[in-house]
């Protein structure tokens, strides 16, 4: 579709060019994306119950996974509900308000992810690194403020990226994308973008690389204590680890598409695939996390099944009484 030239003072809509015309495989995709979304809210609230429920499981590790698996339902339904009314309908515009509130919402998640996977890794570092230090460096007080860190710098960070991008004039209103996407609106500026580009890099500063770099720092340490260790307890912290190392690969994975999406000409890609690599962060991640921490750490295995199989339990116990 081609981009259209509009006075600024009239972009009240932007167009969402990369949805396809609707058809009856529409209606196909509309459910898979329903289920999918259905899938992704009942397993990430069940772990976020099982959490809350068992006092066993109110120790930091657990406390900032309930953090992680309430940022993935904040991810999903920025994205989701949007999704299933722009594939069932006609017209695919958004109210320029409305893209910079999903812009805001989807930056946010994005940057809390990876702060989240930062705070964790710092947290099996010192159980790991420093066991009998533990119970003193990470006292309730402190668990309170990480996770207090991992939501308000990344929500503030974000909250001033969509203020600049905001305050720019709109010349174009389309856009080859399924979501409204900072990078992409401000491609749509006709005014200087300086200060945004200059903003932007200052901000994936405190909001990737920071976080990414506690990451590597606390993986390298575990990995030296793990190695020189004995086979069991290097076999316990890998456990334990693990799973928030294949959540920040697929995570990571995911982001680079995206960035590789909206920075380079990928006009030879089909489209299909376009749009799957740029929602995949969003679409794949909330689900994956909750069943990666569900099948590999046995404490949460072991309550959701037992929890699971009460709950069977009661109801075929209340229909035998019937």
């Amino acid at each position: 579709m081609m981009e259209t030239q509009v006075n600024s003072s009239q972009v009240l809509y932007i167009t969402l060019a990369a949805y396809s015309e609707r058809t009856h495989i529409s209606y196909i995709i509309f459910l898979l994306i329903l289920c999918l979304y259905v899938l992704i809210i009942v397993s990430n609230l069940l772990l976020i119950v099982v959490i809350c429920m068992n006092r066993s499981l109110h120790e930091p590790m657990y406390l900032f996974l309930c953090s992680l698996f309430m940022n993935e339902l904040y991810g999903a339904t920025a994205l989701f509900p949007f999704l299933l009314l722009h594939l069932l309908s006609d017209l695919h515009l958004v109210y320029v308000p409305l893209c910079f509130l999903q812009i805001f919402s989807i930056y946010v998640y994005g940057s809390v992810e990876f702060t989240n996977l930062a705070i964790m890794s710092y947290d099996r570092y010192l159980a790991i690194c420093h066991p009998l230090q533990y119970n003193t460096l990470m006292t309730r007080r402190k668990v309170i403020l990480l996770v207090a860190g991992i939501w308000f710098p990344p929500a503030a960070a974000v909250l001033v990226t969509t203020c600049l991008t905001s305050s720019l004039r709109l010349c174009r209103d389309v856009i080859e994308k399924v979501y409204c996407d900072n990078y992409t609106v401000i491609k749509l500026s006709c005014g200087d973008t300086r200060v945004n580009n200059v903003y932007e890099l200052i901000a994936c500063l405190f909001t990737v690389f920071a976080p990414m770099s506690v990451i590597v720092f606390s993986y390298v340490k575990i990995f030296k204590v793990c190695f020189s260790g004995s086979k069991q307890s290097r076999q316990k912290a890998l456990s334990t680890c693990s799973p928030q190392l294949a959540s920040l690969i697929n995570f990571s994975f995911g982001v680079c598409f995206e960035v590789f999406q909206s920075r380079f000409d990928m006009s030879n890609v089909p489209n299909i695939l376009r749009v799957f690599l740029s929602s995949y962060f969003l679409t794949c991640q909330p689900l994956f996390n909750p069943v990666m921490y569900g099948l590999i750490l046995p404490k949460i295995r072991h309550l959701c099944k037992h929890m699971l199989l009460r709950k069977c339990g009661t109801v075929g116990g209340f229909k035998q009484v019937l």
